[in-house]
């Protein structure tokens, strides 16, 4: 994110959450921090987007959705483009099939911007 010189590179991210509300919020976040946010509300249409080549550095996804959840989606993504940074997103931790995985950067909902900035971070390089 951060260049030479302290500049910030704008990051393509995608924003993946079966909530309507939650996905612009999210991605109105990232839009403030001088990024481009597309959003989707499944995962298998993020996977679609991924797969069909479409710009993205960085994937933020809610786990708890019908369908596919944002795990598998994760784990499909690193199988296919395995440089590519995936954030999960979850205020249902405590459900089965959910459980920490520390091979995963989560946020937990609700978050604050600061968590959302320090995890973008962390990921792309900054």
């Amino acid at each position: 994110m951060a260049g030479m010189g302290g500049e910030t590179t704008p990051l393509n991210v995608l924003v993946v959450d079966d909530d309507l509300l939650i996905q612009m919020a999210l991605a109105d976040m990232v839009c403030e921090l001088g990024h481009a946010a597309e959003s989707v509300t499944s995962a298998q249409e993020a996977l679609d987007r991924v797969l069909a080549g479409e710009a993205v550095d960085l994937v933020i996804t809610d786990h708890a959705m019908p369908g596919m959840t944002g795990l598998e989606l994760a784990r499909k993504l690193r199988a296919e483009r395995p440089e590519l940074p995936v954030m999960l997103a979850s205020g249902f931790d405590e459900l089965p099939g959910n459980e920490p995985d520390d091979d995963w950067p989560r946020l937990r909902k609700p978050f604050q911007r600061e968590e959302l900035v320090t995890l973008m971070n962390r990921l792309c390089g900054a």
